[in-house]
């Protein structure tokens, strides 16, 4: 632990897309700070290996829910389950993505909705099945994951980018709707990071070599670096910032 944030502790919150990549360091992050971790996934086995190294690392343990996010009326009934149970919810952590490669001619009316399902739509009726709580709870903090690749105009993925940029858009207006109930909301924006899923299928030595040419900083973004700025916008710390976006890129735009 670099940093400790000792108002997180105790806290609740919930994570989709938690059980790899960005999603699971996010959610040790949490746990490490003491938060009481919720996560959404429809990866089991790597949600239970990622709840074996929390344990062993004794951090407070996440509880995980295999959850298809695309299916909103059974994501809201698990949150608002959760919420009945175990009370309001402090931080909202809107994460779960696919930025599967497409080219423009491949894309059909279904896959394209697909796209939207997976990157855009969650993570404005999570938003929605929260705000009760959030109101009664008199505050709380939502985190959008987003993306540098709409900024950057990057290729083989028009309708990951639109569902990115679309994800901007979404933070600022509803920032304005929440704010009136001290309930903020901001967005992260990655650049390349190395995940594993992404070493294996896209970063590879010639790829790696192009960001970093263009990276203000010449080092690897990695999982972590995201997960410390998701952990400064749930802490009271970042009090003063909401309708903001974050960008965590090492300076490649």
């Amino acid at each position: 632990m670099k940093v400790e944030y000792f108002d997180l502790k105790g806290k609740r919150a919930l994570v989709s897309g938690g059980a790899s990549g960005i999603g699971a360091s996010i959610v040790e992050h949490l746990c490490e700070q003491g938060v009481e971790v919720y996560f959404f996934d429809i990866d089991k086995k790597e949600a239970q290996k990622l709840i074996s190294k929390i344990k062993r690392k004794k951090h407070k343990i996440p509880t995980f829910h295999i959850c298809n996010i695309k299916n909103i009326k059974k994501y809201k009934t698990l949150i608002q389950s959760i919420i009945k149970k175990k009370g309001a919810i402090d931080i909202l952590v809107n994460n779960a993505s696919n930025d599967q490669r497409h080219t423009l001619e491949e894309v059909t009316e279904k896959y394209w909705d697909e796209r939207m399902a997976i990157n855009l739509r969650h993570y404005f009726f999570a938003t929605q099945a929260v705000k009760k709580s959030m109101i009664k709870n008199k505050g709380g903090s939502i985190i959008n994951l987003g993306s540098v690749s709409w900024i950057r105009g990057a290729v083989m993925f028009p309708a990951y980018s639109t569902a990115k940029a679309a994800i901007y858009g979404l933070t600022k207006s509803l920032a304005r709707d929440l704010g009136q109930h001290n309930i903020r909301i901001n967005s992260i924006a990655p650049g390349s990071v190395a995940t594993k899923r992404q070493t294996k299928l896209w970063l590879n030595p010639k790829f790696k070599k192009e960001i970093l040419d263009k990276q203000c900083l010449k080092k690897q973004v990695l999982p972590e670096d995201v997960s410390r700025m998701v952990l400064y916008l749930a802490s009271d710390v970042s009090s003063g910032c909401t309708k903001q976006n974050f960008t965590v890129d090492a300076g490649l735009i």
